[in-house]
């Protein structure tokens, strides 16, 4: 039985500490900051591809920021218990548009066709969720860690964090790079070199950072240094312009709507999610000073992630899933407090309502959040690289399985992008004479390719088949000191633990 506390976290607040409530709310805030420009970039993507009103789009985006911060709560309280913020999957970005892109090609009549896309998408995400719901609480994801060794996991984490390697906010040609390179430089600056001096530098390197950055970029935009169409522009005329609250409620858009073929390509999303999930679980443990994750807590966080793609299909977004930027916020921070995260997911809602406060933060410039992304995401790739210590590294066996999983995980998902679309891949895959008659089915195809375009689950697959049939000791896989560095189901207090443990001794305490 392993205890709570790992020594080598770095842990400011652990995850049962509450912070003051005025440095919560600057920590939520930071939270909150960290995973704004995914959450902003899944719903824009889909607008675009359904065609949505302009009208529309802000409304749009506030749902999506109100379900993160619904998802959030529960999570935090009634599921894993984890301090890890819920967003809008990229994991299941590929079914949606795949979704999108058939039903807006063949609009059924009487309704407009971004309208019928979006319902569909909605019907797809429910239905495909009922299964996920059903794979975390009876307890089949739990089942299965006996046989997730570091092995497998450190690929999946390594891969998280270098999913957005090639984003466009990083990547783009004409992108603002003096930008880029000044909001990395003051978070590596407040986080490494000035965090032992202060604890304001120590605790907000992230919010210190890009307030930094945004207050430069709006003061070259406002003197005409930037122009509208420059990157890094701060267009804050946006801001007095906004809808002062938006009306956001379930079914807002309609009546859902479920076609099989939508609903089984979705479901391979929700499988990529839930290995995208798996290894977010690992990180945050790791970060927060907490033993490896139990069955227990694994069966009640997927479980929860499953019932929030419900009510977020039911109030017309694109899904949940646990983030990962906000993983990289804790190691950078120490702060692991799931207090401060419902702070954060308070002011998710808040923002989701109110127009004003909304645009605001949509004002952050791509340059920004692109500095962001990489001081992020490469935290997660050194969390995932550190649970290498409990395997044992002179094994060729080991640095094999481990490599080749990388490679694949990197190289099939790009594999597909120059392919260019899930039905150009079936296209190819109809046109292959070896092929064709086996995976030429539109279901398949869409699932080899939603799954293919993941890359932690390409990674967590091939690391998964080999690490579990190449012959290798428990000692070797990382598994004997890993299980000693694991939770016991015992050790995981769930919501209904902590109501009754005053009437009547919990599961902990039992016999």
């Amino acid at each position: 039985m392993a205890g709570n506390e790992d020594e080598d976290a770095f842990v400011q607040y652990g995850i049962d500490d509450k912070p003051p409530l005025g440095k919560s709310l600057l920590l939520g805030a930071q939270h909150y900051l960290t995973m704004v420009g995914a959450n902003i970039a899944v719903p824009l993507l889909l607008a675009g591809a359904m065609g949505m009103p302009d009208a529309v789009i802000p409304r749009f985006v506030g749902t999506f920021f109100v379900v993160s911060g619904i998802a959030t709560l529960a999570q935090t309280t009634l599921g894993n218990r984890y301090p890890i913020v819920q967003g809008a999957p990229f994991s299941m970005l590929a079914p949606a548009l795949a979704v999108i892109g058939v039903v807006t090609a063949n609009p059924p009549e009487g309704i407009v066709a971004w309208r019928a896309a979006l319902l569909q998408l909605q019907g797809a995400i429910i239905v495909a969720a009922l299964a996920e719901v059903a794979i975390g609480y009876l307890g089949l994801v739990g089942r299965l860690r006996k046989h997730l060794s570091p092995v497998v996991i450190v690929p999946v984490i390594v891969l998280i964090g270098l999913s957005l390697f090639n984003a466009p906010e990083i990547t783009t040609t004409d992108q603002n790079w003096w930008l880029v390179g000044l909001t990395l430089a003051t978070i590596v600056l407040f986080s490494q070199y000035l965090g032992e001096r202060s604890q304001i530098f120590q605790l907000f390197p992230v919010l210190l950072g890009m307030v930094v950055a945004w207050i430069l970029a709006a003061a070259l935009s406002v003197f005409g240094v930037v122009g509208a169409d420059a990157p890094g522009y701060v267009d804050l005329a946006s801001v007095a312009a906004a809808d002062p609250v938006h009306l956001i409620y379930p079914l807002q858009w309609g009546v859902p709507s479920v076609t099989p073929a939508f609903v089984i390509g979705m479901l391979a999303g929700v499988a990529a999610s839930i290995v995208e999930s798996i290894g977010d679980y690992h990180a945050v443990a790791r970060l927060s000073g907490m033993g490896a994750p139990s069955s227990e807590r694994m069966t009640h966080g997927i479980g929860m992630e499953g019932l929030m793609n419900v009510f977020s299909g039911v109030m017309g977004t694109g899904g949940s899933t646990s983030y990962s930027e906000n993983i990289g916020a804790i190691g950078l921070t120490g702060v692991a407090s799931r207090y401060v995260v419902q702070i954060g997911a308070a002011l998710m809602i808040v923002v989701g309502f109110v127009g004003y406060f909304g645009q605001l933060v949509a004002t952050i410039p791509s340059p920004i959040i692109g500095g962001l992304y990489i001081a992020m995401f490469a935290q997660i790739v050194g969390v995932g690289l550190s649970n290498l210590k409990y395997v044992d590294l002179d094994s060729s066996r080991n640095i094999f399985i481990i490599g080749i999983a990388l490679f694949s995980g990197l190289a099939v998902p790009e594999y597909l992008r120059s392919v260019g679309s899930a039905d150009a891949f079936q296209q190819g895959l109809a046109d292959s004479v070896l092929l064709g008659p086996l995976l030429g089915v539109d279901v398949v195809a869409n699932t080899i390719y939603v799954i293919g375009s993941t890359g932690m689950a390409v990674g967590g697959i091939v690391a998964f088949f080999l690490d579990n049939s190449v012959a290798g000791t428990a000692a070797e896989r990382g598994l004997t000191a890993w299980e000693e560095a694991t939770e016991s189901d015992a050790e995981f207090t769930s919501a209904y633990d902590r109501y009754v443990s005053d009437e009547e001794p919990t599961r902990a305490d039992r016999p």
